[in-house]
């Protein structure tokens, strides 16, 4: 069956009824650490709350005034996991986290649009794709996308855009002849009801679950930001789409801003402004170096000149090497210490095996 969501992705709130409710758990990450939380799982005489699926995460939103944590598909059913038990045959309130669904619906359309045009446009074919938290990627069968591609490709998607070209959506039954010429990457194991296609006028029609936009103009605009290396001689390409760009574009101006006051440049400078400064810290660590390691001969040379040196010597010298070797010195000569960052410092109690660890020759190997 299509669910209500699937019937008017636009609709926000709906009037339904409960019709199971039995304990469950669900395993979610809070904090970077997964829990397992006991809630419930609801099942509805219909819903507008998408369960993941085809790529697309799920929605979130209310029953009633109980937040909906996760929604699956359980065959033609739609599982809303929530804190509280609810009333079965109690009639509720839906309403969907709205700003997350329309993301969901222009992420999900503007991935067909990028995918049909990569194919008819270069012949690259889409083997999967990703709606990311903040950036979304499509994972195109060919190794490399030239630069030009990626900017022809973005031209050519923003055209359609701007052309106002309207996305319907086709229910068809399974055994229906016009599913052959419909794009496609494979039904699911368990398919329920007619096969669902959504049809970019004029450009794309292929099967999809998900929730989508009712014009190509709702998508507003869509960003390659570019592509890196996929899986198994693949490419993935990153894009944005719609509030995205706009959030992305905020973002990147308040970046800019804080570059501006910090480096003291316009923006075109920033680039060299940080070369700058890089090679600047790199020729003071280098110098610095110098400096520690002059120092560390000096205090070695004290050391060994100094007669009236006693057997609770403050000893101090720099290198990862010696560093590395401290311990074992300090094990031969009865002291303790510490190395960190290139320096290692300690208080030995007895000189007795200094000919053996060769105390000087570790200073002046500096």
């Amino acid at each position: 069956m299509a669910f209500q969501c699937q019937r008017d992705c636009y609709m926000q709130e709906f009037v339904t009824s409960v019709v199971a409710c039995s304990p469950a758990e669900l395993k979610q990450e809070i904090n970077g650490k997964k829990e397992i939380i006991k809630g419930f799982n609801v099942k509805l005489q219909d819903t507008i709350l998408f369960p993941e699926g085809g790529g697309q995460p799920d929605d979130h939103g209310l029953i009633g005034d109980v937040p909906v944590l996760r929604v699956t598909r359980n065959g033609a059913e739609a599982v809303h996991f929530v804190g509280s038990v609810l009333e079965v045959g109690r009639e509720v309130q839906l309403k969907v986290d709205w700003e997350r669904r329309f993301d969901h619906m222009q992420q999900h359309s503007g991935q067909h649009l990028i995918t049909a045009l990569a194919d008819s446009m270069f012949g690259y074919k889409t083997t999967s794709w990703e709606l990311g938290r903040q950036r979304s990627t499509i994972e195109l069968d060919t190794p490399s996308l030239k630069p030009a591609q990626v900017e022809a490709l973005e031209a050519a998607v923003n055209e359609k855009i701007r052309a106002n070209i309207p996305v319907t959506v086709q229910l068809l039954s399974l055994d229906d002849p016009a599913l052959e010429k419909v794009r496609s990457r494979g039904l699911p194991d368990d398919p329920a009801g007619p096969i669902r296609i959504i049809d970019i006028e004029g450009v794309d029609a292929n099967m999809c679950c998900g929730t989508h936009v009712s014009n190509l103009s709702h998508l507003q605009v869509i960003k390659l930001l570019g592509t890196e290396k996929g899986k198994k001689n693949k490419t993935n390409l990153i894009f944005l789409v719609g509030f995205r760009v706009l959030k992305y574009v905020e973002r990147s101006y308040s970046i800019e801003r804080s570059l501006v006051s910090l480096l003291k440049t316009g923006p075109d400078d920033h680039v060299d402004a940080v070369d700058k400064i890089q090679k600047t810290v790199k020729a003071l660590q280098k110098c610095n170096l110098n400096l520690l390691r002059d120092m560390a001969v000096l205090v070695a040379q004290n050391f060994k000149l100094n007669p009236e040196r006693d057997l609770n010597v403050y000893w101090t010298f720099f290198d990862q090497k010696v560093v590395e070797l401290g311990p074992r010195v300090l094990e031969m000569l009865e002291g303790k210490g510490a190395g960190k960052n290139g320096r290692f410092q300690g208080k030995v109690n007895s000189m007795a095996r200094r000919g053996e660890v060769e105390v000087v020759r570790c200073f002046t190997y500096l």
